[in-house]
């Protein structure tokens, strides 16, 4: 089995299945559509050494659309994307 690990200030991505619109657990939705160059959910594989990263493997992040490079691997689809693309993560927080 192979492995794919980031380089060049890259982060590979394993897209999420559905982009659209999004439900985080305390009811907050986010719309599919929510400006004219939509953002994409992904979830962080593998990044390259960056200083001071605010993401880490197996986080969900939202990235521009259009960004990145996709790649198949072991029947697997990924996305490597300039770490500079990624606008977000998605965090989970406790209902108040």
């Amino acid at each position: 089995m192979k492995e794919l690990q980031a380089v060049n200030q890259n982060v590979i991505l394993k897209m999420d299945k559905e982009a659209g619109e999004r439900k985080t657990a305390s009811g907050i939705i986010i719309p599919g559509t929510v400006a004219e160059e939509k953002p994409k959910f992904g979830t962080v594989v593998s990044l390259s050494h960056i200083e001071g990263p605010e993401i880490a493997a197996g986080d969900t992040v939202i990235f521009k659309d259009y960004s990145g490079t996709e790649i198949a691997l072991d029947g697997e689809s990924f996305l490597i994307v300039p770490y500079a693309d990624i606008l977000a993560k998605v965090v989970e927080t406790e209902a108040i």
